[in-house]
């Protein structure tokens, strides 16, 4: 790491000048999208693969928000030994011990402590004058170096809050031993120009600004999370905060794909580095979005399925004679292959694997058995598999093996000769097989009253949208359901090539996050 954690008699903090240190929220911040959520396993997934990829910080959780929430952070800091387990705790001796108790086998640890600093925020949600807002960074700041030397502090809404008082406060809670300070901007409000100029003014005005690691978290409400998080960078920040894919609340986070791959390609006017070996982005990527079931835009930066694309006959040319001509980077660089290889039903297994390899999943050996028999059945069915098919494949089985509820079998009677569509429906609820038949309004109707019959619940279907993955009427379509419950909401997805099987899968996928929801209670706001 390049921050050195400072012991009781060590003055300064340093970081590497050229270096940004990367800190992942995914974890954090990112489930707290609505509609996401991840279970314990899928959570040491993504863990392993962001320390391999060399991220600096891990935020694993917020350890008070559940007993679930605390496993999370325990397990992953037990597992992952090359990257810091961070957990986040508001200003509390409850929330930091529970944290600390969270991180503790970590080989290295950090406590992240916030309070709000803004009128707006400390008026009307803390309902605490400045002055106790002040005692309590001094406070919380000064426990939490009771159980770690890597402390981090973070002013909730700090590109909101006054600058006298910002920099009082950023001052006190160095001097009480944080070693990384965050500036947030928590509501995505500040423009690029702005943002920079801040974090200048509290490098020039805090006057024990040396002994700290200036970090920035930006939200992207007005689409310019990325854009502050440089500006930042470029006038001292070191550490930025983000999300795989921008995950994240609202309209999500900072994208730790554009942030690395924006001071890659930009060296020439921003001569920072991070250790992210970029290669792995695509992995990291398709891995999130498989596990929250949020799909990544086709024209997203850097991981989009448009992004190394081209359709135009002038770009087509200009990409012939010279790749430069229309892209910046290079498809390899962040884990793509630009091979064209074609599947089908006449390929094997080791031809299967490679291609899996390429698409940046790593399978078991049970697992690949598994997918490819599932290729295989699909390549009866389509005359070419693309990687496209491919991807939906894996997605929609192999990452969710351990789900509570999974289907089994279903047949479907519908069309204009029949009074009312009908559903047979065979369930697995917790190794116990369970069939019904209902009726609805259409086969969606049908086949999901069914599935009510079997597992009933009280939750209302907020979303039913259906895409086809490629082209032609062999395609495989994928299905997105939102199912809410007592405020809570997720998204579930299926893939096949029967759209009503793939409608299924998704609804039950959906249950499956919904059982994950109902384990967890809501914190209190930890929009930091």
């Amino acid at each position: 790491m390049s921050i050195s954690n400072t012991t009781e008699n060590t003055d300064t903090v340093t970081a590497d000048h050229d270096h940004v240190i990367i800190f992942d929220t995914t974890l954090r911040d990112g489930e707290q999208s609505p509609g996401a959520s991840m279970n314990l396993e899928e959570k040491l997934r993504i863990a392993l693969v962001l320390e391999e990829m060399g991220v600096d910080v891990i935020e694993a959780g917020f350890p008070i928000a559940s007993d679930g929430d605390f496993e999370c952070v325990h397990q992953i800091a037990q597992t992952v030994k090359q990257s810091t387990v961070c957990g986040l705790a508001r200003a509390t001796k409850g929330d930091i011990d529970r944290c600390a108790q969270a991180i503790k086998p970590a080989a290295s640890g950090r406590i992240h402590t916030f309070i709000a600093t803004s009128p707006l925020h400390m008026e009307y949600k803390l309902m605490m004058e400045p002055d106790a807002v002040y005692q309590a960074i001094i406070d919380s700041v000064s426990h939490a170096r009771n159980f770690t030397d890597d402390v981090e502090w973070s002013c909730e809404d700090g590109s909101r809050t006054d600058h006298d008082f910002l920099c009082r406060c950023v001052e006190a809670a160095i001097t009480a031993g944080a070693r990384t300070i965050n500036i947030p901007d928590t509501v995505g409000y500040a423009m690029p120009e702005e943002f920079g100029a801040l974090i200048a003014m509290v490098m020039n005005r805090v006057p024990n600004i040396d002994k700290a690691v200036i970090s920035v978290h930006c939200h992207n409400d007005l689409g310019l999370a990325v854009a502050n998080s440089l500006a930042a960078v470029s006038n001292g920040a070191r550490q930025v905060e983000c999300t795989i894919n921008g995950l994240g609340e609202r309209a999500g986070n900072a994208a730790l794909e554009e942030i690395v791959m924006a001071l890659r390609t930009r060296s020439d006017l921003m001569p920072y580095a991070s250790r992210i070996k970029s290669e792995q982005i695509m992995r990291a990527s398709r891995l999130v979005s498989t596990v929250t079931g949020f799909s990544v835009q086709p024209n997203k930066a850097i991981v989009g399925a448009n992004a190394f694309a081209h359709e135009a006959g002038i770009h087509q040319d200009g990409m012939l004679k010279h790749s430069g001509t229309y892209e910046i980077m290079t498809p390899e660089s962040v884990g793509l292959n630009e091979s064209k290889l074609i599947l089908g039903k006449h390929s094997g297994r080791h031809a299967f694997s490679e291609k899996l390899k390429e698409l940046g999943y790593d399978l078991g050996d049970n697992a690949i058995h598994d997918a490819f028999k599932r290729f295989k059945d699909l390549a009866d069915i389509k005359k070419e598999v693309f990687d496209e098919d491919l991807i939906a494949l894996v997605d929609d089985e192999v990452v969710r093996a351990n789900d509570h509820i999974r289907l089994k079998t279903l047949e479907i009677i519908c069309g204009n000769v029949h009074a009312e569509p009908k559903a047979t429906l065979s369930l697995d609820i917790d190794g116990q097989d369970m069939s019904c038949s209902a009726t609805g309004d259409g086969p969606v109707d049908a086949a999901f009253n069914a599935i009510k019959q079997l597992f009933p619940h009280n939750a209302t279907l907020k979303l039913y949208q259906v895409h086809a993955v490629t082209g032609g009427t062999d395609a495989q379509a994928v299905v997105t359901v939102r199912l809410e419950e007592n405020g809570r909401s997720v998204i579930g997805q299926g893939a096949n090539t029967d759209t009503m099987v793939a409608s299924v899968r998704a609804y039950v996928n959906a249950l499956n996050r919904l059982l994950i929801k109902r384990e967890k209670k809501a914190p209190d706001v930890i929009s930091a």
